[in-house]
């Protein structure tokens, strides 16, 4: 019996056997006391009733291109050091921001300047860091995308490093770390970005972050994945759990290792109002799986795919890949005394990963409920009739606000995706025969920036000069599905499916777009953006382990443009410089690709 059929038939309470800050620190996200979010910050000017001003809506302003400059800086302070908590009951030491798991939110209003000050002060042992924040454009501002060996050097342990950029496009995401896996081992966090409003509704849930979970230190996983492949199951790592903002209980009969586990720790929980529709903003933080998120008795409506609004649309069940977000409306249909269950199972299949405990639960109480109570035998669970290897149906993901890509594009690069072991045993992940391997000490987008654009083959870049659209037609050539991200870009998705591409653009005059895509097993996938940010921009599988072993290449855009454009400050430099001081007499153990 798993933990989950456990939760379902066999408790009769959800009172936790341990507290919040056993499990997760000193975040709140999962309990009762979560802030609900506001419309938008108000401490700030407001011009004709919204700080982007009245005349932007979803309809009329495109997220990417249409920012105000309020001249708002938001300002946070993060230290990331290792810390030991219990999200389901399983005692182990993670690398947490601010002795937070998941990490603290982050906020802002659309064109406002967000501030980043990272401390590094991982240590026992001491590793290199950065933090990437998902999604964001980064207009004339890669040198704070946080991609190492490509936009910047590591942060050294002792280090500190500021980030600044704007806060465009507006919607959900998150920000994790880009340091090989280091992000599985709990360094990331949700981010909000408050903007126009697509829809109506009345409360506002903040964030629901949906993650499969590991027990063993992300670096002894990594070792499996990227050694020399003597059992296909250590290529292949099962997740030990899955959770819903950073909780779920463990069954600590089963664990293996002498690591104190707790039964009962605890799942998250929700409020919900009867009459009310709340938002809830679903982000997949996870490593490997696609999720199929869905509530008991309850029909959502879907109004945003990562950062844009689309018209909305009904769905019981809504499938989130790694790195996605969606925005979900749901209507408060019960009684004021109800409990249901919100569930999110990691899906199954040759195409996806393995997982010991698949299904997550959380726990949504109406407003007279008992808040220690189960949900009852009336809380249904919705059938899944979703494919576990794509995304939901692309006619149905039309943006708000229309673009037409051109139909002939200035560039069409073609990529093949596929896998292979190399001359000593290791499983590498390829684009076009090519396996991906970033040099910490040697950033690309610096070399750009110098005017160097001859880089060793490894580096996997694709130089599309000036050209003012490109298209990606890729091809998977492995029985794996792949969540495919593209930074610093508005990315159309034009088609995807099995088998080979015939041509078809699904909605042509208004196709998809998201920075996130599921490019299906044994398929295609079609891309193509406007090409208007000068850098060296990274296009991967966001399957840390995938990513681990190789699948990345890198966008070369305007290379004489990045000269001119982009200033880049004199921190990024002295972030090199003591990188290479300590690396000069302590090299690190990069035993994957660097992301």
């Amino acid at each position: 019996m798993t933990i989950a059929t456990k939760l379902l038939y066999g408790t009769t309470s959800l009172i936790a056997a341990l507290s919040q800050q056993s499990t997760n620190g000193n975040s709140q996200l999962g309990t009762l006391h979560a802030n609900k979010l506001p419309a938008f910050l108000t401490n700030n000017p407001i011009v004709n009733g919204f700080p982007w001003g009245g005349s932007k809506n979803a309809y009329n302003s495109d997220g990417y291109y249409d920012a105000p400059n309020t001249g708002v800086v938001r300002s946070y302070d993060f230290t990331i050091a290792r810390g030991t908590i219990a999200p389901d009951g399983y005692e182990k030491t993670s690398l947490l921001i601010n002795g937070q798991y998941p990490g603290p939110l982050i906020e802002a209003n659309w064109g406002d300047t967000i501030q980043v000050t990272v401390h590094n002060q991982i240590s026992n042992p001491p590793e290199g860091t950065t933090l990437h924040w998902h999604g964001l454009k980064q207009q004339n501002s890669e040198y704070s995308d946080g991609v190492p060996s490509v936009s910047m050097c590591p942060i050294a342990p002792g280090g500190s490093y500021t980030y600044r950029f704007q806060a465009n496009p507006y919607g959900s995401s998150w920000y994790h770390s880009h340091y090989s896996s280091q992000y599985a081992e709990g360094l990331w966090g949700p981010m909000v970005i408050h903007g126009p409003r697509s829809a109506n509704y009345d409360v506002d849930l903040g964030p629901v972050t949906l993650n499969d979970y590991f027990h063993r230190p992300y670096f002894d996983v990594l070792k499996d994945v990227v050694g020399v492949v003597t059992d296909r199951a250590k290529s292949r790592p099962a997740s030990d759990n899955n959770l819903i903002n950073g909780k779920m209980d463990f069954d600590c009969s089963i664990s293996t290792t002498s690591n104190k586990c707790t039964n009962n720790a605890g799942v998250s929980k929700f409020q919900f109002t009867s009459g009310k529709t709340h938002l809830l903003r679903i982000m997949n933080t996870g490593t490997q799986s696609t999720q199929k998120f869905s509530i008991d008795n309850h029909m959502m409506t879907v109004i945003a795919n990562d950062f844009v609004p689309i018209q909305p649309y009904k769905a019981t069940v809504v499938t989130v890949g790694v790195g996605q977000r969606t925005d979900v409306l749901v209507k408060g249909t019960g009684k004021p005394t109800d409990i249901v269950w919100m569930r999110s199972n990691l899906a199954q299949g040759q195409c996806n990963e393995p997982a010991r405990n698949p299904l997550a639960l959380a726990s949504i109480y109406y407003e007279h409920a008992n808040t220690t109570g189960v949900p009852s035998a009336n809380s249904t669970a919705q059938v899944d009739t979703t494919d576990p290897c794509s995304n939901d149906d692309l006619a149905e993901q039309v943006p708000a606000m229309k673009q037409t890509p051109p139909s002939t594009p200035a560039k069409t690069i073609n990529m093949n995706v596929d896998f292979a072991m190399n001359a000593t045993g290791h499983l590498l992940w390829r684009i076009n025969n090519q396996t991906f391997r970033g040099d910490y000490n040697s950033p690309t987008l610096l070399l750009a920036a110098g005017g160097n654009t001859s880089y060793p083959k490894e580096r996997n870049v694709y130089d599309v000069g000036t050209s003012s659209s490109v298209r990606v037609i890729i091809k998977n050539s492995t029985p794996a599905s792949h969540p495919w991200h593209f930074h610093g870009h508005e990315v159309f998705t034009l088609a995807a499916g099995t088998g080979t591409w015939d041509g078809t653009i699904v909605n042509p005059n208004n196709p998809a777009r998201r920075d996130v895509q599921i490019l299906p097993a044994n398929g295609y996938l079609v891309l193509q953006w406007n090409s208007d940010n000068p850098g060296v921009w990274p296009f991967h599988c966001h399957s840390a382990w995938h990513l681990s072993g190789g699948m990345s290449a890198n966008i070369l855009e305007n290379p004489a443009g990045i000269q001119k454009i982009l200033a880049v400050p004199s921190t990024s430099y002295q972030v090199c410089r003591d990188w290479a001081a300590l690396t000069g007499s302590n090299l690190p153990n990069q035993i994957d690709s660097g992301l």
